[in-house]
């Protein structure tokens, strides 16, 4: 499955945001393959922040990762540059955008 996302980074903390993403540890992006993710990619207009997920299940990806330490603290690194993060409840399941169009 498909999902996208729209988080935002803070304006003041572009550079860092990105900086941060040069250097995502390998605990983590093992955890998130291990998870069922088989990619993901970002982009980023202005402080709009796009993700596109391949994944097996969504949900799953979530719930294995949500309490997962590495992600833990990784997200707690997210929270000093997000204005509008990326959710890991149960929740978030829910949060992907809807498909407008697809060829």
């Amino acid at each position: 499955m498909r999902i996208a996302l729209h988080t935002k980074v803070r304006a003041d903390r572009i550079d860092a945001y990105e900086a941060a993403h040069r250097e995502v540890p390998a605990e983590l992006t093992t955890a998130i393959r291990a998870a069922g993710a088989t990619s993901w990619t970002i982009w980023r207009s202005g402080t709009d922040l796009f993700h596109v997920i391949e994944c097996a299940d969504y949900a799953r990806l979530l719930a294995e990762l949500e309490q997962l330490p590495v992600n833990v603290a990784w997200q707690a690194r997210m929270d000093e540059l997000l204005d509008v993060a990326h959710d890991y409840s149960s929740d978030g399941a829910a949060a992907g955008l809807p498909v407008a169009w697809e060829l």
